[in-house]
């Protein structure tokens, strides 16, 4: 399959998992916090948006990790998609704020293209750094902000967060802080240009896979380690002024 098929293919994987959010809002969904993980909580909205996101996408046999079941036994010239059935799990249960269902195709461990379905809003940010970023199909671009005192920070505090380890100090750095309970949708308001600046620790890929695509298809900055991708990673990414 040809690029702009599989990011078709994404896009409609993406529609679908919205309306499955949209049906399934004012049901009592069950949900629980992992054993293993104690600050994870897991509904079975994730395992529904999975099975119907990987139904859609295994007709291009390229492997997947997904946040909820992994196979990469296909031998699909280094292609992987990366996809997380629901980002802001917390959010969507308890109603807080927005969250996203995102979908991502890499190659050799870089983004090729990412998709972000957001709930409630229905919007549809797709995008990668050879085809520009979009919102539905109105083209989004990273904010012009060059000095951290007068740029919001986006991020938060993962279920593997380690407080005792990690260094707080990037904080005040910045006018404002913000966190908005989803590493996608954090991603997408960088690439929009509503936050010029985002940074977590202790995420793992599949949050933060399709957002990073967009933000550079707008033209900002990324940075993780890309030889890890299936361990809990540092990410950063801003509007490509505070690196230069």
């Amino acid at each position: 399959m040809e690029i702009n098929d599989l990011l078709l293919l994404a896009k409609n994987a993406a529609g679908q998992a919205l309306e499955s959010l949209n049906s399934n809002s004012n049901k009592l969904l069950e949900y629980h916090y992992d054993k293993n993980l104690q600050r994870e909580l897991k509904s079975e909205i994730d395992i529904i948006n999975n099975n119907i996101i990987l139904e859609a996408i295994r007709k291009s046999k390229i492997s997947y990790i997904s946040e909820e079941s992994t196979d990469l036994s296909s031998s699909s010239k280094n292609f992987c998609w990366i996809i997380d059935p629901l980002d802001g799990t917390v959010n969507y249960i308890r109603g807080i704020a927005s969250c996203g269902i995102s979908i991502a195709l890499f190659h050799n461990n870089r983004p090729v293209f990412g998709v972000v379905a957001e709930y409630p809003s229905n919007k549809l940010y797709w995008g990668g750094k050879s085809i520009g970023s979009f919102c539905n199909s109105e083209k989004i671009k990273v904010s012009n902000i060059s000095e951290k005192k007068f740029a919001i920070l986006a991020t938060g505090f993962p279920a593997r967060f380690n407080f005792d380890e990690n260094n707080m100090s990037i904080y005040n750095q910045f006018a404002k802080v913000r966190m908005l309970g989803s590493a996608s949708i954090s991603l997408i308001n960088v690439a929009n240009g509503n936050i010029d600046c985002y940074q977590e620790e202790n995420i793992m890929i599949w949050d933060v896979a399709a957002g990073l695509a967009i933000v550079e298809g707008a033209g900002g900055f990324c940075k993780y380690d890309d030889t890890r991708l299936q361990s809990p990673l540092k990410v950063y990414a801003d509007n490509g002024l505070f690196t230069q």
